[in-house]
């Protein structure tokens, strides 16, 4: 088959259908990971319109411009664009979108998941923009802090939209991170060792990890906050037993390492870009790699930081100030290694370069106040005045803003296929530069005077006002210098000449394909021997197109790509990925029913989408597999491997590994929320306590290990190819959910107090009702089980649905013993 005709074949199998069809069908990780980064743009876009509002208000003294009501919605959803619609959704993007590519892959390992991500992020945004445009905005800023979040003082549901939309958007947020994770894990080019990937997937990896812990306690910190609010349960309440100070840390568990999450992928652009300019290989590659894991477990332990003037006994003041200031340790480790790297190279003032150097300056501005702002004394004498705005815009914007306008030129090659426009984007440089340093370096002296953030208006006698006109003329030329950035790339996209395939002539995998990529990526895929294979092999990209790799051949219609061990690169098994679906979409849209319901109090109608998303769920996995074994396939160079239906370890597993670590995460951040509350908040030990229902919980308790012995023995049956016996021990696996279902709503209704009358019944019932939900996951895991076998699509070779069963099976026994440990101890301690 001639190249052209291979070129056919394949883009029939990965290629989407044109015009609409195509837009809501598409699961192909190039068209998703476009889209987030354009979303993402134009919310950046209108996150800087906000800012602009905000400085045009704070120009002059005893502004008119906006008033209070407006003034507070303006700042908290400039904010919380930046944060959660913006920097992490372009993460998301640039992951997804170059992240095969550099591994050798020609897909990430969940396409349709990639998909149901994107349309959560779509109209999770959409909610927010739409709040905004109605004047319903959430407007307690970005943190949502308590009590001024609370029903008390924020009755209507601006902040209902907020908690609700956040958390709609969070979905893909961690979607994204188990999708990376399993990607830069199994599916790299073979020969692809964890010591041969480049920096990028490193950072990505890590970044991924860090969502997985990070993310859970401010999605439990929202559904807390919103049963607060809605219910009255008390969870923040001093006066039945809450606290203000749970929210704080439950949102800085999340909030600190997200500066991190926003950093590294943008610190990994420049571990990218940065050696390309320089004509060198990047200096200290595996210090980097060991000071980017450093980093990402010391950033786990500075949330209280964020807390220093909360009351926080003196000695977790010096043990957090002393973690904060050791954070800089790793960072700096990286720049010195980047320094590095251009003393040993011959360095190429090209554009990406440029603003390569602009990060320099900026980000470590940013970090030298952060190390001053880590010192306990200073941030008392600092703490909520524009010193701290001025900081956290030289860190964010300088860590990440800077870079990504460097990886966006770096890479706009491969975008678009078209070369750059000479000059204009020298000159948005240097407004962008000037401008940005103009506004926010001048907020350190307005902070240090005292000027403190997110007040709306100031007199003139408070000596502000120079500084404050200053800053806002600055911010004016950085937008100017923003907007002369689109129109830049919009020349490039629609204007510019053709671009040569490797512009930079770099050494990663991602230029050894024609520019634009086609949608398969790679028409046979590589085998890797070290990490530039390119720079070592500049031919590489023509004999990948001639068919001299692996899969070169398009059969059955099948998505496939290669898979490898997680550490050696040794090929494992051959993964065929699921096509095109509405699926997606459509699940997505069910979801986003369910938050809408519940935003506009419909609360019994939001079971409704509960349902639906069960059901779609059900049908998702169902559309998988195949009723017959296929056994080793050819995968080119005289080698054979198995597809993932017929091995263990295949991509579905580790997912579930992810999604239940993510999972226990949001468990533990809710038994550290219950002990806090027991140590620290005010009206404690509770009046009443659980009464009763010890023996029902001693039967709930067996029922659940036996469920989990159940669904292990069907297991072992199922794997001896004994499938009958297998499928009744399923039923019996799911009879016994049932009971742990019924057992731990008993134990609530007969035995816990209401959960309104204090903060430890709430509590018990979040335990309770957590336990609930995961008994039912296991059941329903079980019986989609059951219904496989009597289907045909499990055999001896096709035995991974038992171990991803048996994996919510074990989760779901654990839960329960430890809620029963929770509920029933303090009774039997105390």
């Amino acid at each position: 088959m001639s190249a052209l005709h291979h070129h056919r074949a394949l883009t029939a199998i990965w290629g989407s259908p044109r015009g609409w069809r195509g837009t809501l069908v598409s699961v192909n990780h190039s068209d998703i990971g476009k889209r987030f980064i354009l979303a993402a743009f134009a919310f950046f876009a209108i996150g800087g319109v906000l800012a602009m509002l905000i400085r045009a208000q704070l120009a002059t003294p005893d502004s008119a411009f906006v008033g209070p009501a407006i003034y507070n919605q303006l700042f908290t959803m400039h904010g919380s664009i930046m944060m959660f619609l913006f920097a992490i959704p372009m993460f998301e993007g640039l992951a997804l979108y170059l992240l095969p590519k550099m591994l050798g892959s020609r897909d990430m390992a969940f396409p349709r998941l990639s998909a149901y991500g994107w349309w959560c992020y779509l109209f999770g945004g959409s909610i927010l923009i739409a709040a905004l445009v109605l004047g319903i905005a959430p407007d307690g800023g970005w943190f949502m802090y308590t009590p001024l979040s609370s029903k008390a003082y924020t009755p209507g549901i601006n902040a209902d939209v907020w908690l609700l939309g956040i958390t709609f958007v969070e979905i893909s947020a961690m979607a994204a991170s188990i999708e990376i994770c399993v990607s830069v894990l199994k599916l790299r080019a073979p020969g692809m060792r964890l010591d041969r990937m480049p920096l990028f997937a490193w950072y990505l990896l890590i970044t991924a990890i860090m969502m997985i812990v990070a993310f859970p306690p401010l999605i439990l910190g929202s559904i807390l906050l919103e049963l607060e609010r809605v219910f009255g349960w008390p969870f923040f309440d001093p006066a039945h037993g809450g606290s203000p100070l749970l929210w704080q840390h439950l949102f800085w568990l999340f909030g600190h390492p997200e500066v991190y999450i926003i950093f590294l992928p943008a610190a990994g652009v420049v571990s990218t870009a940065l050696p390309v300019m320089a004509r060198t290989p990047i200096l200290g590659y595996g210090a980097i790699v060991a000071a980017l894991i450093a980093l990402a477990f010391l950033s786990f332990g500075l949330w209280v930081h964020h807390m220093f003037t909360t009351g926080i006994p003196h000695m977790a003041l010096g043990f957090f100030s002393a973690a904060s200031a050791l954070v800089a340790v790793p960072t700096a480790l990286q720049i010195f290694a980047w320094i590095g790297t251009l003393w040993n190279g011959r360095p190429e003032l090209k554009l990406p370069m440029l603003y390569l150097l602009g990060f320099f300056l900026v980000f470590v501005l940013g970090g030298l106040t952060g190390v001053m702002l880590a010192m306990v004394p200073f941030d008392g004498q600092a703490h909520d005045s524009y010193f701290v705005v001025a900081h956290l815009h030289y860190v964010l914007v300088g860590g990440f803003i800077f870079p990504m306008l460097a990886g966006a030129y770096y890479w706009l090659p491969h975008f678009s296929g078209r070369a750059r426009v000479p000059r204009l984007g020298e000159a948005a440089f240097w407004m962008i530069l000037i401008g940005f340093n103009l506004t926010f370096f001048l907020m350190h002296l307005t902070g240090l005077l005292g000027m403190p953030r997110r007040i709306y208006s100031y007199t003139d006698d408070m000596g502000w006002t120079w500084l404050n006109l200053l800053s806002s003329v600055g911010s004016f030329v950085m937008a100017f210098g923003f907007a002369l950035f689109a129109l830049d790339v919009g020349l490039q996209i629609f204007l510019a000449r053709r671009s040569p395939r490797n512009p930079w002539r770099a050494g990663t995998l991602e230029w050894a394909m024609p520019i634009p990529a086609p949608s398969y990526n790679f028409a046979s895929q590589p085998e890797v021997a070290d990490r530039e294979p390119l720079s070592n092999d500049p031919a590489l990209a023509l004999k990948l197109a001639r068919g001299e790799g692996y899969l070169a051949q398009a059969r059955h219609g099948w998505r496939e790509t290669m898979a490898v061990d997680s550490s050696s690169g040794a090929i494992d098994h051959v993964v065929i990925l699921p096509g095109n679906s509405r699926l997606p979409i459509v699940t997505a849209a069910v979801t986003g029913c369910f938050f809408l319901s519940v935003l506009l109090g419909y609360y019994w109608l939001a079971m409704v989408p509960v349902v639906g998303v069960i059901a779609l769920g059900w049908r998702w996995a169902w559309v998988l597999g195949s009723r017959a074994d296929v056994g080793l396939v050819a995968i080119g160079k005289g080698r054979t491997a198995p597809i993932h239906r017929e091995v263990a370890g295949a991509p579905a597993w580790w997912g579930s590994m992810f999604l239940l670590v993510a999972d226990a995460v949001l468990l533990a951040s809710l038994l550290f929320g219950y002990a806090f509350l027991w140590v620290v908040a005010p009206n404690w030990p509770p009046p009443q306590t659980i009464d009763g229902g010890f023996g029902i919980g001693i039967v709930t308790a067996l029922a659940g290990v036996a469920a989990m012995l159940l669904a292990r023995r069907s297991e072992s049956a199922g794997r001896t190819g004994s499938l009958v016996i297998a499928a009744r021990l399923a039923i019996a696996a799911v009879c016994a959910q049932a009971a742990v279902i019924v057992g731990l709503l008993v134990i609530g209704f007969s035995s816990v107090p209401a959960p309104d009358s204090h903060a430890y019944a709430a509590v018990a019932w979040i335990l309770l009702a957590y336990g609930v939900l995961h008994a039912l996951i296991a059941l329903l895991c079980t019986a989609f089980l059951r219904v496989r076998i009597g289907a045909g699509y499990v055999s001896v070779a096709r035995c991974q649905e038992f171990a991803v069963a048996r994996l919510f099976s074990d989760y779901a026994a654990m839960v329960v013993l430890i809620l029963l440990l929770c509920l029933f101890g303090p009774g039997i301690v105390l």
